[in-house]
């Protein structure tokens, strides 16, 4: 009786255990985990799965708008989906008793590409107005930036014209979104400076003293300037469109000239006065320095009137080009000033200089105390004219023997070209510098040859 207790038992716990075997078997659970790559959900989106189903034998998978669409593995390899949308991503796991199933919604967002155009209306001086053509794909919102611009941001998909009121560089910038990821495109425009007219009257190397007749560049400075027109209240222009022509005076007087400047957007002028004198057919050159025979290679021991300037002596003597050029040879002997005196080019070797090829003739009087001629320092600085030098005879008394030393001063020394213009030095001091030692003088000397 107890054996057949036993054994009736062991059965039932036996029943028992196989009742919960059949019943694990039987619940299946579909799941899975989605992981998109980097995240990105902007097309092309690239999926791969995790399958965490439990109690199933047996996987079917579908992938609405993905490639490949279906698949009976248990973990597919990645799926991808190349337009936007919303897709379902479908499991259905079961084994032979039971079976189940989960749906996932993924979210594929638009391919953006983002570009806009830009274009300065008419040119692109400040101000200025720059239309903005939005050129992008895939994107649903858009927020701009217009760096120095009005208005200075815009949520608009088109935001139209910006106007920017002053020069330089403008960054505009456009973030595109899709929704799910936001994409940014700066690009710069550059504007060059407003309109700012702007001249300067040069005189020709001959009129630098403003004496009649006068002729002068209208040197045209205009900032972002186009078209031009001159007008001049004397006097005459030789092309009043030009952008930089010449003025013609041969009146004394007071005189305006005025520009106009335009460059399409704006037109703009400005006015300058230019006073010209009577012709005094002199021209006077100050604190002129002419140095000591040591001197001659750096402060030049060389006076040309045509250039105006003094002509330092290369170590190997001048060209013939510039020798043409020399008007007056200074010899000081040294520092103390022992012997000195202007003389002729054509007789720089008494000198100890470089003969200078293609040299003239200079009458000159260093010795004023030693002539007849009177000429001092107060008759050298109140001439206002060529009056005073008309009657000098020079050249009777040409005396290129004779020389001075440091005293008296002032000295005068007068000198006539070859050309008959005559002219007077006016020695203010003796300057004392060991090898560059130098006189300082004044000149005064007649433009043309007077009577």
């Amino acid at each position: 009786m107890r054996l057949r207790s036993l054994i009736w038992m062991g059965a039932s716990v036996m029943l028992t255990l196989a009742s919960c075997y059949q019943e694990s078997r039987l619940l299946v659970h579909a799941d899975f985990v989605v992981t998109v790559e980097n995240d990105n959900h902007t097309a092309p989106v690239h999926v791969a799965l995790e399958n965490t189903s439990t109690g199933a034998d047996f996987y079917e998978w579908t992938f609405e708008g993905g490639s490949p669409a279906t698949s009976s593995e248990k973990t597919p390899k990645e799926v991808a989906y190349k337009q936007a949308g919303s897709y379902k991503v479908m499991l259905k796991a079961w084994n032979d008793h039971e079976q189940d199933t989960k749906e996932y919604t993924l979210r594929v967002d638009s391919a953006v590409t983002v570009s806009f155009g830009t274009e300065i209306e008419m040119n692109d001086f400040a101000p200025a107005k720059v239309r903005i053509t939005n050129q992008t794909r895939g994107a649903s919102t858009f927020v701009w930036t217009f760096e120095g611009g009005q208005p200075e941001e815009s949520d608009e998909p088109q935001p139209g014209e910006i106007a920017f009121d002053k020069p330089g560089e403008h960054r505009i910038t456009v973030m595109a979104s899709n929704g799910g990821e936001t994409f940014t495109l700066s690009k710069s425009i550059t504007l060059r400076p407003a309109l700012q007219p702007d001249f300067d009257i040069e005189p020709t190397f001959d009129d630098f003293d403003y004496e009649v007749p006068f002729t002068a560049s209208l040197a045209n400075k205009t900032v972002s300037g186009l078209t031009y027109r001159w007008e001049t209240t004397g006097g005459t222009l030789d092309d009043a469109t030009a952008e930089h022509p010449r003025l013609s005076i041969t009146t004394p007087g007071t005189y305006t000239v005025t520009l106009t400047a335009e460059n399409g957007k704006e037109s703009k002028e400005v006015r300058k006065e230019v006073t010209v004198k009577a012709n005094s057919n002199l021209y006077t050159m100050r604190d002129v320095k002419f140095g000591i025979k040591s001197a001659a290679g750096s402060i030049g021991a060389f006076y040309s009137l045509d250039k105006r300037m003094i002509i330092p002596q290369p170590s190997k003597g001048v060209s013939g080009e510039i020798g043409k050029e020399i008007s007056l040879v200074f010899f000081g002997i040294n520092f103390s000033f022992e012997k000195c005196y202007f003389t002729s080019p054509d007789r720089a070797t008494d000198a100890g200089f470089y003969a200078i090829p293609n040299a003239t003739k200079t009458y000159i009087v260093n010795t004023l105390e030693q002539s007849p001629l009177t000429f001092s320092a107060s008759d050298f600085d109140a001439m206002v004219d060529d009056t005073p030098l008309k009657g000098l005879d020079i050249k009777t008394n040409d005396n290129p023997s004779g020389w001075f030393i440091a005293n008296p001063v002032p000295r005068v020394v007068l000198f006539e070209t070859s050309d008959g213009r005559r002219g007077a030095i006016k020695i203010k001091a003796f300057v004392s510098e060991q090898s560059q030692s130098y006189i300082l003088t004044d000149l005064k000397f007649q433009k043309r040859q007077g009577q």
